[in-house]
């Protein structure tokens, strides 16, 4: 078993956005490693959306760590108020993109970040895409709908021009199954 023994935890910043804590650990092997920072985040979603016509809904933001604006799948955090993973992926659609899809095909979960990160984030494949509202985006959210098609996302892929690591994640996850369909 290689599972360290939490000793003790305190907390040393806690946001709506970021908290992070400060543990102390005992490893199996009985060395103490203290101080061992972890960030908690809620859990995110994140999904390729496909609509009826057989395009890929792609959303383009700025993103202010990276300092770029780049191309991504929708997504977001989980809200205290969402039932289920699929319930946070469905509102993230509707507000970033203004579309409702018929089925969202779970694609697995993955850790983000397991070494400094205790939060999940849950991929999925959204298809029959209908455009039903505006989007209703966050305060401090300015996103671009782009759509394209499955090859060209493919090529995306192939030139590296995704960035967001999640998000690459999902797309291969989401281009097998759909390959798997097939």
């Amino acid at each position: 078993m290689l599972d360290w023994k939490l000793l003790h935890s305190e907390y040393l910043y806690k946001d709506d956005w970021l908290t992070a804590r400060k543990d102390r650990c005992l490893t199996p092997a009985g060395k103490i490693v203290d101080p061992y920072y972890v960030l908690e985040y809620p859990n995110w979603v994140n999904g390729v959306a496909i609509a009826e016509d057989g395009k890929v809904i792609m959303v383009r933001q700025y993103r202010h760590g990276y300092g770029q604006t780049i191309l991504e799948i929708p997504g977001g955090a989980m809200d205290p108020t969402d039932a289920s993973p699929e319930t946070a992926m469905r509102r993230e659609l509707l507000e970033e993109t203004g579309y409702a899809f018929e089925q969202l095909t779970p694609l697995g979960d993955i850790c983000p970040n397991p070494a400094s990160s205790n939060n999940l984030t849950y991929m999925f494949l959204a298809t029959g895409g209908k455009k039903v509202q505006e989007q209703q985006l966050d305060q401090n959210e300015e996103i671009e709908i782009v759509h394209i098609t499955l090859e060209e996302l493919v090529q995306l892929m192939q030139t590296n021009q995704i960035r967001q690591s999640l998000h690459v994640t999902c797309i291969y996850y989401a281009l097998e199954k759909i390959r798997s369909k097939k």
